[in-house]
């Protein structure tokens, strides 16, 4: 397999320490097939009180990157090479493991995707809420209880109180997610990962929980991950996008100039697929093919099979991450084109 490495994404600010930074991160499962490079130089970073939308179809790496970082990766078939996880300044990859569990929950939380399976179906959810608190922040049951109501409230879970005791096949979709984000709130984290957390929910039900997410990052001072391949869900909640395609971040930019000007061809299908009210009657609009194999991926671009605008540099040469000033960068031969609308 060809070792392509990539530049990173993002530089740290000049000073300054983020809360989370990911620097040239590299991820790879050992199959019986071969080896799959799944993340391919992932670098990206959190700072307090902000929400960084990580983006992509599915099979991209943008769950993996997550699971790295709470270091829950399956290991074997997993395996990291190379790279750098920093919270506060200190490598969670270099940590023995019994430091890094003491982050793992209470400095860095993540709600995982669908509910019904996350929740254990023979406890209560409140006994679920308080089994961090007693196992360990050593509160007493009683405590614990009163506490796992309190996070019941936060989250606006109706008649909390009563409730409590009630399980998950009790709860509506919507309502058990709230109840995931009530457990990961738990140890007041100063990160929380948001894996796909409006998977199966009704479109109301979405904007509700992606309201809950916004005010708790804004009355906590969390920093907040969103992973999503939904740019729909987004819009309105994100501080930054990352794009991700293949194991790499393949465009980065604030949510306004990204939803204004995408500076790659991928991320322009995202945005065209998005169903609008102006385009009733209209074929949805859709990124023609399947994402690569990568156990095999093509050469050059990664997306190169897939684009509109593919040219023959993009099938032999893999794009660098290019600066186009102003915290955006783009990892397509072709980003300034895209950008002015010269691109054909």
């Amino acid at each position: 397999m060809t070792d392509i490495r990539v530049e990173s994404s993002y530089a740290p600010r000049a000073g300054a320490q983020h809360l989370l930074e990911v620097k040239d991160l590299f991820v790879e499962f050992h199959t019986r097939d071969g080896v799959a490079r799944v993340i391919n130089g992932v670098s990206y970073h959190l700072d307090p009180g902000e929400t960084l939308a990580v983006l992509g179809e599915s099979g991209s790496g943008k769950s993996v990157t997550a699971q790295a970082i709470m270091g829950i990766l399956d290991m074997p078939p997993a395996k990291i090479p190379s790279g750098q996880i920093l919270y506060k300044g200190e490598d969670l990859l270099a940590m023995p493991e019994e430091k890094r569990r003491q982050v793992r929950g209470k400095e860095i939380a993540m709600i995982f995707q669908d509910a019904l399976s996350a929740l254990n179906p023979v406890f209560p959810v409140g006994w679920q809420i308080s089994e961090t608190l007693r196992t360990r922040a050593g509160m007493s049951k009683k405590d614990a209880t009163r506490r796992a109501i309190e996070l019941m409230d936060q989250v606006k879970i109706p008649a909390a109180k009563a409730r409590v005791k009630d399980y998950p096949h009790q709860f509506s979709g919507g309502m058990r997610q709230r109840v995931m984000i009530a457990m990961a709130l738990a140890m007041d984290p100063k990160v929380l990962i948001a894996d796909e957390p409006t998977t199966a929910l009704d479109v109301t039900v979405q904007a509700q929980i992606m309201d809950l997410l916004a005010d708790l990052r804004r009355d906590l001072n969390m920093g907040l991950i969103l992973i999503t391949h939904d740019l729909g869900v987004v819009a309105d909640v994100a501080d930054r996008i990352a794009v991700m395609y293949a194991g790499r971040i393949i465009e980065h930019a604030d949510v306004h100039s990204l939803y204004k000007s995408p500076a790659h061809p991928y991320t322009q299908g995202l945005l065209d697929s998005i169903p609008r009210l102006d385009s009733k009657g209209t074929e949805l609009a859709t990124i023609k093919g399947l994402p690569p194999n990568l156990l095999r991926p093509p050469t050059g671009c990664a997306f190169h099979p897939r684009c509109p605008y593919v040219k023959s540099v993009c099938t032999t040469s893999t794009p660098r991450s290019l600066d186009l000033g102003h915290g955006r960068t783009s990892a397509c031969h072709f980003a300034k084109e895209m950008l002015d609308g010269t691109l054909r």
